[in-house]
């Protein structure tokens, strides 16, 4: 078997085996278009992503949305890196909120990687943590009054309590919808509040940035900030935290741009 068979074959099992969104240019045409891998954060699964990649499909990208195993800094990047590595490029990542961390460690040293785009994203510089940066400005309704801290083997998870979940994570969407986020959401280990990231793929690969400005997780105060220090091609729109899921549009527009 050649090495680019058994690559399509690895990267194939693991989209069929975790349920995420894969597909393939159908015209010869398109065949040029990069590869654009969706990074979920925490207390939210690939699902997420599901309206921005049917239009990203529908325009003829390759789409893969991975899970995120969500237990460490360095353990989520290096998983996203190994799949990265079984992927022809050109790559487009996009992350959304601690899933913006994991892109910019993930990235580094891939020169297939063209792009990155951060949706209402944690976009780190070396030595940062996602607590610095969630408190670096005020307006956070993440404190820890809002979180449900359970115990498991490794360590303890943190979740986000029921009662305040849309108000926190997605206050421009129907309540039954976010009661049902909140019911199926994926916790995140609290050590990723305080492990450092490492350095920067932005600092040498072109980045992209949706402000979201309702957001009432990562202040949008903070998300300017990150993105003017990137250097990012910056857009905003009125949005809780959940932008890909509120300005599905919106978000595919600029993953396009990226893409361009």
């Amino acid at each position: 078997m050649s090495m680019p068979t058994r690559r399509n074959l690895i990267a194939g099992s693991a989209a069929i085996a975790t349920g995420a969104l894969i597909g393939a240019p159908a015209a010869a045409s398109t065949r040029s278009k990069p590869t654009v891998v969706l990074v979920h954060g925490a207390f939210a699964d690939a699902s997420g992503w599901n309206d921005v990649a049917r239009i990203l499909l529908h325009d003829g990208y390759r789409v893969l949305a991975p899970p995120n195993p969500l237990r460490s800094v360095s353990g989520d990047s290096a998983y996203l890196a190994s799949i990265l590595a079984t992927l022809p490029g050109p790559l487009v990542l996009v992350g959304h909120s601690y899933g913006g961390m994991v892109i910019t460690n993930a990235a580094l040293g891939n020169p297939n990687v063209k792009a990155l785009v951060y949706v209402a994203a944690f976009a780190p510089d070396s030595g940062e943590t996602l607590q610095q940066l969630q408190l670096k400005y005020p307006g956070t309704k993440l404190g820890e009054a809002a979180l449900d801290f359970r115990q498991h083997p490794g360590g303890v998870d943190g979740y986000v309590k029921p009662e305040v979940f849309r108000e926190v994570f997605a206050g421009d969407l129907p309540r039954s919808t976010t009661d049902l986020m909140a019911a199926t959401q994926r916790p995140g280990d609290t050590t990723t509040l305080g492990e450092p990231s490492g350095p920067p793929a932005w600092r040498t690969v072109p980045s992209f940035y949706l402000v979201a400005r309702d957001d009432n997780l990562i202040p949008a105060a903070a998300q300017r900030f990150m993105a003017s220090r990137a250097r990012a091609h910056t857009v905003e729109v009125r949005a809780s935290h959940v932008a890909m899921i509120s300005q599905p549009r919106v978000t595919a527009e600029l993953i396009r741009k990226a893409a361009r």
